[in-house]
């Protein structure tokens, strides 16, 4: 019986498609675990040492600055399944295969990603361009290599809002940071984390709101 059912269960094996096996690596350091899992066979072992890196390099930084009770265990995915660039739920940040490849020397979508574990806002009261203005401000400040994958918050254009997210709204929050008040977006982060964000947070920490202090930027933009 046992013989049978060793070669079933080496019978449904052979069945799963190479695409859904996953290595998988668990990595202990600084107080920190990462499980490290791939189903992409090319990933390259540099990149894949360089993602680890990077974790055990930002995250503890991350959790000290922003929030100490983050998720002590984290997981990585490359998976060649996932057609974004990398998204994270639940302690868990997935990469694509496809964006690995050609653009490997994007090491800081580590830092943008594992800074959603560390925002950890649950339903949050706040909109969504804040949380990515937030991760990618966290990138530009304490990334590893930004400019090696040709990274940087683009200049302001007529065009552009601070409800734009990502790049254009890290911009603004830098431009806060040094010419309105230092501390302005770790306390709105907090104010997200614990749920009392309202939009008052601005005027109530810079004595402007969020209009108000887009037009002072607009005016003088630098950097």
């Amino acid at each position: 019986m046992k013989k049978i059912q060793l070669i079933s269960i080496l019978f449904f094996v052979a069945l799963i498609p190479l695409t859904q096996l996953k290595a998988q690596e668990i990595i202990k350091k600084k107080g920190y675990t990462l499980s490290f899992e791939s189903n992409f066979a090319e990933l390259d072992p540099k990149l894949k040492k360089r993602l680890i890196e990077t974790f055990f390099e930002v995250y503890p930084k991350l959790a000290k600055e922003y929030n100490p009770n983050t998720l002590k265990e984290v997981k990585f995915s490359v998976d060649t399944n996932y057609k974004g660039v990398a998204a994270t739920s639940n302690g868990k940040v997935t990469f694509s295969s496809i964006w690995m490849v050609k653009h490997p020397e994007d090491i800081d979508v580590v830092t943008h990603e594992v800074m959603h574990i560390v925002q950890d806002y649950g339903r949050s009261v706040g909109p969504g361009w804040l949380t990515e203005g937030i991760a990618d401000y966290v990138r530009s400040k304490f990334g590893i290599d930004n400019p090696g994958a040709k990274w940087t918050m683009p200049d302001l254009k007529p065009e552009h809002s601070y409800k734009n997210s990502y790049r254009i709204t890290a911009r603004f929050f830098t431009w806060i940071e040094k010419n309105v008040k230092s501390g302005t977006i770790k306390a709105v982060d907090a104010s997200l984390r614990d749920h009392t964000y309202t939009s008052a947070i601005w005027t109530n920490l810079t004595g402007k709101d969020l209009d108000g202090l887009w037009a002072d930027y607009v005016k003088n933009p630098q950097i």
